[in-house]
């Protein structure tokens, strides 16, 4: 959806008349000359950003657990288990197919009577109350920032952000490809999109672990604001 800019250019000439200034036919990005975001873990491969991560989720207090797209399944049900099974809360997302969920999701969960609800943009505002129920909300990441062990979820009429933000407790499924180095790889790739005129979401949430909260003598509390519990699964699949 396109819309139309009104008087533009009079609104921009009254501010720079207000500045005291002529207003520019263009603006063009500054070049500094020092450009240090650059060059952390410049260079790094994949393996590299999988032991960063994993080091800086021990402390976000955040699980971290490593597996193999062929044991996915199997580490994903150890993991909700081990959290306390259902209700569970999961992004209408097909990389749950891609990565041979279906079968767990549709058929072994129904089976052991854990109640799945999968996002579903028909049922509006009672996605959000089936989330704010859950047990453990469970999504894919779009980019994985090592350097702070931070998630970065596209949201979408199929991926509500409250599937992250409101269940007990949170499991994120990290495909090893979505690695990247920190927060300006991740602002790159975003900003490519836009110039590339692909529709960008108008949620991005970057989450970082369980929720977390510090008082004014810095005495962290986990888990007030959100799920007091966050897994980050691995997947090695490049």
């Amino acid at each position: 959806m396109t819309g139309t800019i009104h008087n533009r250019d009079s609104f921009l000439s009254n501010i720079s008349k207000s500045l005291g200034r002529e207003k520019k036919a263009s603006v063009e990005r500054p070049k500094w000359k020092f450009q240090p975001q650059h060059e952390v873990l410049k260079g790094a491969s994949q393996d590299e950003l999988m032991q960063v991560l994993k080091d800086q989720c021990r402390l976000i207090h955040t699980e971290y657990i490593e597996t193999t797209r062929e044991e996915l399944a199997n580490t994903l049900a150890s993991t909700v288990n081990l959290y306390g099974g259902g209700p569970l809360s999961l992004w209408n997302d097909p990389r749950f197919e891609e990565y041979g969920l279906s079968e767990l999701v549709h058929s072994t969960w129904p089976s052991e009577n854990k109640e799945i609800n999968i996002w579903d943009p028909a049922i509006g505002e009672k996605n959000i109350e089936l989330a704010e129920k859950a047990n453990i909300g469970i999504t894919f990441t779009d980019m994985t920032l090592a350097e702070s062990g931070t998630v970065v979820l596209l949201s979408s009429k199929d991926k509500g952000r409250s599937v992250s933000l409101l269940p007990q407790q949170y499991i994120a499924i990290i495909p090893k490809s979505t690695l990247v180095p920190r927060m300006t790889q991740a602002a790159q790739a975003i900003s490519k999109k836009v110039q590339n005129g692909e529709l960008i979401p108008s949620c991005i949430n970057f989450i970082t672990g369980p929720s977390n909260s510090a008082d004014i003598e810095m005495n962290l509390v986990v888990g007030v604001h959100g799920p007091v519990k966050a897994a980050y699964i691995v997947i090695s699949d490049c």
